[in-house]
């Protein structure tokens, strides 16, 4: 089921931190009123603080205070900036989303996990080496080497002929041409959007399979 998870990244929290700070910086400054009070009545009457260092140390504590508050005031606007990127990054969900990385989703379900990539330049041979999220490889295949740009559509199924469990898989494409030098390769990945949340501060897109891409690497988006 597609789902929109809830504003819960840097802004929140940075909002809370905020907060909390400036309530702490109220406290004491009503504190230091209280002392600098004390210290007026308390003063040698033969030596006493001048009026105008009273008036610089009353400056300097405002000036905090107000920086705190004006954080505070950043940080709330920051997360209403996050809310409205979920709300659009809703958008998506439902849709066929190609991310600039090589990171890509298998259905524990069905389907497959899909990659394209592209050659820098002619190559003599390319090969394609699959890995799930611990690094363990699943799947090695040849690709044709005629053509600078392909897809890699993997159903599942390991060398084994086990079909593999749900979940994110790497691919990563070794190029190299007639004089066994490595040629450039480009490689991204394609999934079906399901939920939105926010994550450190940012916008990330879940994959049917489980594989989590930030908003930010998201390079295509298509009907489906």
């Amino acid at each position: 089921m597609a789902q929109v998870g809830p504003v819960t990244g840097a802004g929140n929290v940075a909002t809370t931190n905020a907060t909390q700070a400036t309530n702490s910086t109220s406290k004491d400054f009503n504190m230091f009123l209280r002392l600098m009070t004390t210290q007026m009545k308390n003063q040698d009457p033969l030596d006493p603080m001048k009026s105008s260092e009273y008036t610089q140390q009353l400056a300097q504590y405002s000036q905090v205070e107000q920086s705190v508050q004006q954080t505070s005031v950043l940080n709330q606007i920051l997360t209403r900036m996050n809310g409205q990127d979920m709300a659009g990054a809703a958008n998506y969900i439902g849709k066929q989303a190609t991310f600039d990385g090589a990171i890509s989703s298998l259905d524990s379900s069905g389907g497959s996990a899909s990659w394209s990539y592209s050659v820098g330049r002619p190559a003599a041979a390319i090969t394609a080496t699959i890995m799930d999220a611990n690094g363990r490889v699943v799947k090695e295949m040849a690709l044709n080497p005629s053509s600078a740009s392909g897809r890699v559509v993997w159903d599942g199924q390991g060398s084994g002929g086990v079909r593999a469990a749900g979940g994110p898989y790497s691919l990563t494409v070794v190029a190299t041409d007639a004089n066994g030098a490595t040629v450039p390769v480009q490689v991204s990945s394609t999934g079906m959007v399901s939920s939105v949340e926010m994550s450190g501060g940012q916008v990330v897109l879940g994959l049917s399979g489980g594989a989590k891409l930030p908003v930010s690497s998201l390079i295509a988006v298509s009907s489906g």
